[in-house]
């Protein structure tokens, strides 16, 4: 039965029949055919876009469209068939791709495996508390009516933060939910729209913005602003820029209007 969901739609034109984004379907969706990547079936592929970031022209997108529903069974069966040797990114599990399965964390959890290892280490490698409590993070992957996203404050921040800033987990994720993704590398538009469908959904108290002071971070606290405007909603929003050296440069309030 056709439905309207998000699939990969792949461009010819840029496509150069590279083959990367293969390995990353875990669900074996993709194949090249006479040069070019195909999705071999509608039913086969799940939409979340995991095979995205692995294409070096952006031939890959996600759109919304008419397609057969996503067919776990099917899936199962055509990687059953599959030759032993041939590449696969990640083994199948429940609910199709393994980076896109939703899990919450207890509180203490991270604490709990934090102290545990602590105690056998010397003072000079005890690490720091983690403080993220769901999984996925990535803004491609998170479901607008995820469960860690109703009532939530929620962290909107680009990919290369938590990189630069020593304290990321202290400072700015404790006690909120998060998004990861990159303005420059991602499609802007299916940001826009899906965080358009959190505002309108999650009952989300607040958005925090934590982005690179590079020009092309940017554009991550406008596309979430743009999103806001779409839904309807009105959200306490906040933008922190943060340096190359890992220091906040800024913090001020974002007008949803």
């Amino acid at each position: 039965m056709k439905v309207l969901r998000k699939i990969i739609k792949i461009d010819d034109e840029l496509c150069d029949g590279c083959g990367n984004c293969i390995p990353s379907c875990a669900e074996g969706a993709l194949e090249i055919v006479d040069g070019k990547a195909r999705v071999i079936a509608d039913f086969y592929c799940d939409g979340l876009g995991a095979c995205l970031g692995e294409c070096p022209t952006g031939a890959l997108s996600i759109v919304e469209r008419e397609a057969d529903e996503f067919d776990e069974e099917a899936v199962e069966e055509h990687l059953a068939k599959q030759p032993a040797e041939k590449p696969r990114a990640m083994p199948m599990v429940s609910g199709g791709c393994p980076s896109a399965r939703l899990q919450t964390f207890a509180p203490d959890e991270a604490a709990t495996a934090s102290n545990t290892a602590q105690t056998s280490q010397p003072a000079a490698l005890e690490q720091s508390e983690s403080a993220l409590a769901h999984w996925p993070v990535q803004i491609m992957l998170v479901p607008p009516t995820a469960p860690f996203l109703k009532n939530a404050d929620l962290l909107v921040v680009a990919d290369c933060v938590p990189v630069t800033y020593p304290d990321f987990h202290r400072d700015f994720l404790k006690g909120k939910a998060v998004m990861m993704g990159c303005p420059k590398f991602d499609d802007a538009q299916h940001y826009i729209e899906k965080f358009s469908e959190i505002c309108k959904v999650s009952g989300i108290k607040s958005i925090t913005n934590v982005v690179m002071e590079v020009p092309c971070c940017s554009a991550l606290p406008m596309i979430v602003k743009k999103g806001m405007q779409l839904s309807g909603a009105t959200i306490p929003m906040e933008e922190v820029v943060i340096s190359t050296r890992g220091k906040v440069l800024e913090r001020r309030p974002l007008q949803a209007a």
